[in-house]
């Protein structure tokens, strides 16, 4: 029941945000700048989760995102450029054969801990964009040119589902079980739940909705190079999630939000950009270690303001 009261609300406010920036592309009243941007934000937001998932719900280190991101991007741009399909077929081909690499690399992988799957995770990242780099039917290092096709409809539906279904995981006994394994794996195994499954299944989640990012990524612009998949790219969708505060979805989005806008409207100063790019992070780090949310969504925050102030002298 409280599921269902969070959801429709939800639903609804998705609604309303999406009329309205709609409205206002179709009027000419927004410019191609911030319909842009807006879709960037999209993008940004569904890595974010995505690993967020991975990270914050499962408590595995992954710095590969990037690789998966990559993934989807090319085989969507296979899809649509060379075999000239439908972009939404390019969105699903892009997530599932990113959900397939997920599942290759984390069925060996995610044995390991740490460090040691932090490594594993960049070292896989770095291989794609490597044959990538060296594979002549999609460019190799001068890149590949790409139809541009999304758009603020397909950014804002691809982000609402894949809002919904991570959420909808995370509050499902798989969701509570891959929570378990980040809370104490020694234990969560002991009481007979199988680890290595709930982390790839967590693993594979957030590598397909990483691909359906990358499917939206390459079509957000004319051309991909794999210079754009590096490690830093992984770096800067781990940001995401660590700013925004580990195990909080909300948190996640927020530092999306927020880090995508600073990045968007520095983009002329390059030099200036990452200084306050890295003193906004080293800010944050200072004064909320735990990240702008830490561990809490913003409907604990509601909670709390609802909850009478009487309540705690009564208490005590």
């Amino acid at each position: 029941m409280k599921k269902s009261k969070q959801f429709w609300p939800f639903v609804i406010a998705a609604v309303l945000v999406y009329v309205v920036v709609q409205v206002l592309i179709s009027n000419g009243m927004m410019n191609q700048f911030y319909s842009n941007t807006l879709i960037l934000i999209a993008i940004n937001i569904i890595l974010a989760v995505s690993l967020h998932l991975v990270i914050g719900i499962t408590g595995q280190f992954s710095i590969g995102h990037a690789g998966f991101l990559a993934v989807g991007a090319y085989l969507s741009a296979i899809v649509t450029m060379k075999l000239h399909l439908p972009f939404i077929v390019a969105i699903l081909v892009g997530g599932i054969v990113a959900a397939l690499a997920g599942l290759i690399v984390g069925i060996p992988s995610l044995r390991l801990k740490g460090d040691y799957l932090a490594i594993a995770t960049l070292g896989f990242a770095e291989i794609i964009r490597i044959v990538f780099l060296n594979i002549d039917y999609v460019g190799g290092a001068a890149g590949m040119q790409v139809t541009h096709l999304t758009t603020w409809t397909y950014a804002f539906f691809c982000l609402v589902v894949t809002i919904i279904v991570i959420v909808n995981f995370t509050n499902s006994r798989h969701g509570i079980a891959a929570i378990s394994v980040r809370e104490n794996e020694i234990a969560s195994d002991a009481m007979g739940i199988n680890t290595t499954y709930y982390k790839v299944v967590a693993f594979a989640l957030g590598s397909f909705f990483a691909g359906v990012a990358g499917a939206l990524y390459a079509h957000n612009f004319y051309i991909i190079q794999p210079s754009q998949f590096g490690f830093l790219k992984s770096f800067d969708i781990l940001i995401f999630v660590v700013l925004g505060g580990l195990g909080s979805l909300s948190g996640a989005v927020l530092s999306a939000i927020l880090l995508t806008v600073v990045s968007t409207y520095l983009q002329g100063y390059p030099e200036t950009r990452m200084i306050i790019y890295s003193l906004v992070l080293i800010l944050v780090m200072l004064y909320r270690p735990k990240g702008l949310m830490g561990t809490m969504e913003i409907t604990d925050y509601f909670k709390l303001w609802r909850t009478p102030k009487g309540g705690g002298q009564h208490g005590k």
